[in-house]
């Protein structure tokens, strides 16, 4: 049957409505200085997400998750030399955060240690850091090799990942429930509460990873760790993972692809990491195991 005019206003209407809310402005920034690495803008879909309400969420679901750890005798207690390390490097680190997403100033940051014996870290939506023990005590890694893994999980948080793959799970739904949440009523509450539950589970694309390692670091190096230590953490990883894939790596992209990556923007973050030890970028010693370029 032929659509008349009027009938089609409202899909117009949704249409439009989608069109300003996927090209308005969004809160994360790009990678807007001159120095570093630079990935580009962010993705226009964390638009169709309640930033605030997604880290709501998230703080619920960590909260629950500590509370579980603890309940099972797994979850660090604050004077733990591991816990006390990953504070100290995260000290070193977040200051930088901001400057990938002005929001990140007002966020509640918090990192935990639980005990588990998967490879895996994680920062959700709004500052929520966590490690597992399995991490630390498989790889061994150095401080600098913290400060990577810890930069590559905020990174995901600070250029919104997981917002963004949402927004762009709820745009192939029915148009009833995108515009529903373009307009923050109807089916917006229950798309929340469900990405509340996905947020320890949810898988980011190769492109994000690939994002994050870069943007991880940038951080790093500008806190003053090594970024070369990319290299021999991967290198870590594929050892680590020989004979059965870790869940930590189960959807990033191949070991020497991203080596290959970390490789071709060292001499992006080089020196950022001089800068910090303040010495000239020919005073920086060789990394150990690590042949650059």
């Amino acid at each position: 049957m032929k659509t008349s005019p009027s009938q089609s206003l409202p899909a117009r209407t949704a249409a439009t409505l989608l069109a300003a809310t996927l090209l308005g402005p969004i809160c994360v920034a790009s990678a807007f200085a001159q120095d570093g690495v630079d990935v580009g803008k962010s993705s226009v879909f964390a638009n169709l997400i309640p930033a605030e309400q997604l880290e709501q969420e998230a703080a619920k679901q960590y909260l629950s998750l500590k509370k579980d750890a603890s309940a099972h005798k797994a979850l660090a207690a604050d004077d733990h030399p591991q816990l006390k390390r990953l504070r100290a490097i995260s000290a070193r680190l977040l200051p930088f955060a901001e400057r990938w997403n002005p929001r990140a100033k007002d966020w509640k940051w918090e990192i935990n240690l639980i005990g588990n014996t998967e490879v895996n870290a994680f920062c959700m939506p709004g500052g929520k850091i966590a490690f597992y023990s399995g991490l630390i005590k498989t790889l061994e890694p150095s401080d600098d090799e913290i400060a990577i893994v810890m930069g590559h999980e905020v990174a995901h948080a600070l250029r919104e990942h997981a917002r963004a793959r949402m927004g762009k799970s709820e745009l192939t739904n029915a148009g009833v429930n995108i515009l529903s949440t373009v307009l923050g009523f109807g089916s917006a509450g229950n798309l929340l509460a469900s990405a509340g539950q996905q947020l320890l589970t949810l898988k980011f694309s190769r492109s994000d990873e690939t994002e994050a390692d870069l943007v991880g670091m940038d951080m790093a190096a500008r806190a003053g760790y090594d970024p070369r230590a990319g290299i021999f953490l991967w290198q870590k990883m594929a050892k680590a993972s020989a004979g059965g894939k870790l869940e930590f790596l189960s959807t990033h992209p191949s070991d020497e692809s991203r080596i290959a990556e970390i490789r071709r923007n060292l001499d992006s973050v080089l020196p950022l990491y001089a800068a910090a030890k303040k010495v000239s970028l020919d005073a920086l010693p060789a990394y150990p195991g690590v042949n650059y370029p």
